[in-house]
């Protein structure tokens, strides 16, 4: 499957097994979602179960809040996330502190899925990465795949768990993996290893990364798109680094980046989003803390620019396999 089709089979597996599960947002029902990820999900379970709603972010949010506090498992989609800051108010003031202001009684427990992140030509407006906004918000997990298995496993566990989360596509993965090579053929998702995604049900949980290539010299941390990204630049680079997927930034992994870190002595992070109040900057801290002691160079950050996301100049901006292969050197160097 590619990522559109396992997020598609994740939504039709929890919608047999969950009677409270349903799903809507804009376009989402009869037209199947902007990218296809609903598509025929209506057909196959109804007009209650898969619908359309007004174009309000607030409205979609309010009600599956309100869905979630009467004992429903909603599905809201953001059409992009760069559309989701006016339910912004939504999201932080009453699903992140609905359990805790209730006692207990009432909970929220809804998933928000958004397409996010460049690199398909979108401009401002289509391209945002807003993944340090939520992760900011106490009482809000926040989760990020970067291929088909993960994104299915990732987002059933996102619909069973009882808290709120903020699931984010990134949409230059939906069919295919991209390492920043804009120049080159588009690849697809076929014969891919992460590809291979079960028809059934399964989880990943929540808050456990994944090594996905073990080395000595350096520790990469990434998510989403910037994953792929990272393995182009390690190659470029020669060096011999160890990246780790974060898959959730809420919660976070920290015993394996400290793990990881402990024994290269050296890190690199790479996010999409804006290098300046970035997550990126909260994982150095976080890694500073942890590994003073053990960290032989300063920790070095990749992202994109201070600036809003161009469209003219998408890959000036996009933090692409030379930037990373220019960091991965000068940790070496110091």
């Amino acid at each position: 499957m590619n990522m559109v089709q396992s997020l598609n089979s994740a939504l039709d597996v929890m919608l047999e097994r969950d009677p409270k599960v349903l799903i809507f947002g804009e376009d989402v029902g009869y037209f199947g979602g902007v990218f296809r990820v609903t598509d025929k999900l209506q057909q196959k379970h109804g007009l209650k179960r898969c619908f359309d709603a007004p174009i309000s972010e607030s409205g979609i949010i309010a009600t599956a809040i309100g869905m979630g506090a009467y004992g429903l498992r909603p599905v809201p989609e953001i059409q992009f996330a760069d559309y989701i800051l006016p339910a912004f108010d939504q999201l932080v003031s009453e699903a992140a502190r609905l359990r805790y202001r209730s006692g207990g009684e009432f909970w929220a427990p809804i998933t928000v899925r958004s397409p996010y992140g460049g690199g398909i030509f979108g401009g401002q407006t289509h391209s945002q990465s807003p993944e340090a906004i939520f992760a900011h918000i106490t009482g809000l997990k926040t989760v990020i795949p970067s291929n088909p298995y993960d994104a299915k496993g990732l987002l059933i566990a996102s619909i069973e768990c009882d808290d709120p989360v903020i699931f984010l596509e990134p949409k230059r993965l939906y069919n295919g993996p991209f390492d920043g090579r804009h120049e080159q053929q588009v690849k697809s998702w076929a014969g891919h290893p992460d590809a291979d995604v079960p028809d059934g049900y399964y989880t990943v949980p929540l808050g456990k990364a994944a090594v996905v290539r073990e080395g000595e010299a350096v520790t990469m941390l990434a998510y989403g798109t910037m994953v792929h990204v990272a393995l182009a630049g390690i190659q470029d680079s020669g060096v011999d680094a160890e990246l780790i997927d974060l898959r959730s930034i809420v919660p976070l992994d920290i015993d394996t980046i400290i793990e990881s870190v402990k024994k290269t002595g050296r890190c690199v992070i790479l996010h999409e989003a804006s290098r300046y109040g970035g997550f990126g900057g909260e994982l150095s801290a976080l890694v500073q803390e942890r590994c003073f002691h053990w960290l032989e160079a300063p920790v070095e950050r990749v992202a994109g620019w201070d600036t809003p996301y161009p469209h003219a100049f998408e890959w000036d901006y996009f933090p692409g396999p030379k930037r990373v292969a220019t960091a991965l050197k000068k940790a070496m160097q110091d």
